[in-house]
């Protein structure tokens, strides 16, 4: 198969386009749907170009879900801290079933 950067794309069927795919996302040249090569092809047939496009979307959806995460609000780890004094100051009887129910949704904690 020849390098895409020596093919003219301008008179390929579709079916021979998508054979082409993986080296122009490969390449690295930008955005595919944007290459200036391609232009005429995506007049001619433009579910090649929705193709490409909905590829870019899922490669971009992808790189996303590597994207660092953010750090939690300083409000939650105050909330943290707190937590562990409350339980530092009031250790546990060593029943730790009785103590789950006490924070089971939708119950309140009973007043020591």
């Amino acid at each position: 198969m020849s390098e895409p950067g020596e093919i003219n794309f301008d008179n390929l069927k579709p079916e021979e386009f998508e054979n082409y795919l993986p080296e122009l996302f490969a390449s690295g040249n930008g955005k595919v749907s944007e290459d200036p090569r391609l232009q005429k092809l995506y007049a001619a047939h433009p579910d090649c170009l929705a193709l490409v496009r909905d590829l870019e979307t899922i490669a971009e959806t992808a790189r996303s879900l590597f994207e660092p995460v953010e750090d939690p609000r300083d409000e939650v780890w105050t909330n943290i801290q707190s937590k562990l004094r409350e339980q530092s100051e009031h250790p546990s009887n060593g029943n730790a079933e009785e103590e789950a129910e006490d924070y089971l949704p939708g119950r309140l904690p009973e007043p020591d």
